[in-house]
């Protein structure tokens, strides 16, 4: 089934889990799409199973608190920063609940956190204003930078490459075999007035990157020049969270959370609004991603929905 226009309108909720008594943060697909895990405020860990659309279990992190989860590579584990105690990242056995090594070294809270698409490398980036290479095998930090603000980062699809960005205002490209060197290229950007970068995503293709904020405001720019694409608006977001933005896997599509509970798509060449998606959130929407193998999208507030299409693409 192809993602079309009048497909993409025709998403609904198809199940909704109202499992965690605070708001999910963060939310990610297992790469082959047949799970998805989140986490909360409330400390608690929800992995789910896509296909069925069910609740596979629960972990709690009571004692650190739990953010920015990610999968890794290795079936049932997942890598998260802590909201309580310090700002170690924790890696984590998810089958019998145990952790399998710390990665400590910032000292601020952890803003930014990315697996490698291709090996156990991951990216960490805080409020300390600096960004550290990991490996998992390892608990020692493989590289250090130091930036002059606020770091979001992103690997691109190969994971050869990885962008920050800094300060709101500039974009970053590393080689990851040469990272030392500093940065092949900066994109400039103006200056963001009106709030704060709060995420970077590489389309699948390789061809752009999406830069989410913690304002009303989602950009899109080249991933080779840095020109500005788009400016994706009209959604709302009027409590300052890091609403996440997301691609669809073919990069024809954005999609957004909103504080009003509902869920924006964009046509990502365009910047036409395709649709506005009503989940009935009690709460604002935080999350969106859309399943890299399955026709199926996840919205999350305190709620978690999964989202179907309804249309036939030959309509």
């Amino acid at each position: 089934m192809k993602l079309v226009d009048h497909v993409v309108r025709s998403f609904k909720v198809a199940k909704v889990f109202r499992e965690n008594t605070d708001k999910i943060n963060s939310i990610d697909f297992s790469p082959n799409g047949d799970t998805l895990i989140s986490c909360s405020e409330d400390d608690q860990i929800v992995i789910y199973d896509c296909e069925k659309g069910t609740q596979m279990r629960t972990v709690n992190s009571k004692k650190y608190g739990v953010d920015l989860i990610h999968f890794t590579h290795a079936k049932n584990t997942a890598v998260h920063s802590s909201t309580k105690l310090d700002d170690t990242i924790r890696y984590l056995s998810l089958h019998d609940n145990k952790y399998i090594r710390y990665f400590p070294g910032h000292t601020k809270r952890v803003v930014s956190l990315c697996i490698s698409p291709v090996e156990d490398t991951f990216l960490s980036g805080s409020l300390d204003k600096t960004l550290r290479l990991w490996d998992l095998r390892s608990p020692n930090c493989q590289g250090l930078m130091h930036l002059s603000g606020r770091p979001v980062a992103a690997y691109d699809p190969e994971g050869l490459i990885f962008a920050a960005g800094v300060n709101s205002e500039s974009i970053k490209l590393y080689d990851l075999r040469s990272f030392d060197k500093g940065p092949f290229i900066t994109f400039k950007l103006s200056q963001e007035k009106e709030c704060d970068w709060t995420g970077l995503k590489f389309s699948r293709d390789g061809k752009t990157i999406l830069i989410s904020t913690n304002g009303s405001i989602i950009r899109l720019i080249d991933a080779f020049h840095g020109t500005p694409m788009q400016t994706f608006t009209g959604h709302l977001n009027n409590k300052g969270i890091p609403i996440e933005a997301s691609f669809s896997p073919d990069s024809q599509f954005v999609f957004s959370g909103s504080t009003d509970g509902r869920v924006h798509v964009w046509n990502a060449d365009t910047g036409y609004k395709v649709c506005v998606l009503n989940a009935d959130h009690p709460a604002p929407v935080q999350c969106v991603q859309f399943n890299p193998k399955y026709m199926m999208l996840a919205s999350a507030c305190t709620n978690m929905a999964f989202w179907l299409p309804t249309a036939d693409e030959n309509a």
